[in-house]
């Protein structure tokens, strides 16, 4: 009996002047393991040095989404016995996001349905990014006990007003016309014509150049839809203002209106420590002045993550038994200045030579 060839989690191929990088673990979502962040660091060396390649685009397989995030599950296997397989994945899938955002060739991300975590980080750094009416993108590491990664906190500082923060610190998942709002996307393509979008691109010459692939898919592109949080921008603004997580939950109950008590019933589900520690970084990437400075200072905090109790307890409720019910060991009352800097002042070989 002839036996069936298993497909590779990631297919890389050509399409016309194109370079695909096809996600092809749909099982799982399309989330990141190490040999599918090798898979796709080698790709991005070959399409680079190849003159009939004009740009790379990164898909999902399946249409549930892009790209669900990191292999949380394996981190939590083997995080405690065997914390280098989770360090090293982190320093691979860092250094990948810092290619992508310095790519010397358009890097065209179709965020397309579940864009979460990791999907963000080969994503949103790209220099074409595309959404649809199905995208679901969201980092929501804080109801993991985990803090928003893979860049996010350079990433999120960057978006108007204090709408970064809001996204980082509760987690919620937001559509295509709020990831662009949020500048995590560029082009709102409906599914319907991602098929001509792809045959576009494909038949650009291999000289085409950045102004060339952003043509192409305006060309294709609809006016966004209206924004569902349009009408909650300024209670973001004035609530997510604080350097404190205790002050941004007293502004929200200051707020007295519906969107402040969801978002308050949303916050205090999340972990304080991750909440405190996300708040930190993403006013520390406000200051940055790069990419790469966050990603150093996030790689630091993924180590500490790796003897974090609360870490592993968010992803027990959410991904191992997914009972949705995490027992936080730490109250908010309990995130001292001592505590977080266990995450921020680690030693670590530095991801970036200068």
């Amino acid at each position: 009996m002839e036996m069936q060839a298993v497909a590779p989690e990631v297919i890389v191929e050509r399409q016309g002047a194109i370079g695909r990088i096809r996600l092809n673990r749909m099982k799982a979502l399309n989330s990141l393991n190490v040999p599918m962040i090798r898979l796709i660091a080698e790709a991005l060396t070959e399409f680079e040095s190849d003159p009939s390649v004009a740009a790379v685009m990164v898909t999902g397989e399946g249409e549930r989404g892009l790209c669900a995030g990191g292999d949380i599950r394996m981190i939590y296997e083997s995080g405690r016995e065997r914390p280098a397989e989770g360090a090293q994945f982190w320093r691979e899938e860092f250094i990948v996001n810092s290619r992508i955002s310095a790519y010397p060739k358009p890097y065209v991300a179709i965020m397309d349905g579940i864009v979460m975590g990791g999907g963000v980080g080969i994503s949103a750094h790209g220099s074409h990014r595309v959404v649809t009416e199905r995208t679901r993108l969201a980092m929501p590491e804080t109801g993991i006990g985990y803090f928003p990664d893979v860049g996010a906190t350079w990433l999120l500082p960057h978006a108007p007003g204090e709408f970064g923060t809001y996204l980082g610190l509760t987690g919620r998942d937001i559509g295509a016309t709020d990831a662009i709002h949020a500048r995590l996307a560029d082009h709102y393509v409906p599914t319907a014509k991602l098929d001509e979008l792809f045959s576009t691109l494909a038949a650009l010459p291999p000289s085409a150049k950045a102004a060339d692939v952003d043509a192409a898919i305006r060309g294709v592109a609809d006016e966004v839809p209206p924004s569902p949080l349009a009408a909650h921008l300024k209670a973001i603004d004035r609530c997510f203002a604080f350097d404190t997580v205790e002050e941004i939950l007293a502004a929200l109950e200051a707020e007295n209106s519906d969107f402040g008590r969801e978002t308050l019933a949303l916050l205090r589900s999340r972990s304080a420590l991750s909440m405190a520690l996300s708040l930190d970084l993403l006013r520390a990437g406000r200051k940055s002045a790069s990419l790469n400075e966050c990603l150093e200072r996030e790689y630091s905090a993924t180590l500490g993550m790796l003897s974090n109790p609360d870490f592993y307890e968010g992803v027990r409720a959410a991904v191992i038994d997914k009972d949705r019910n995490p027992r936080w060991s730490v109250g908010l009352s309990n995130v001292t200045e001592e505590k977080r800097a266990q995450f921020t002042n680690r030693d670590h070989l530095p991801l970036f030579v200068a």
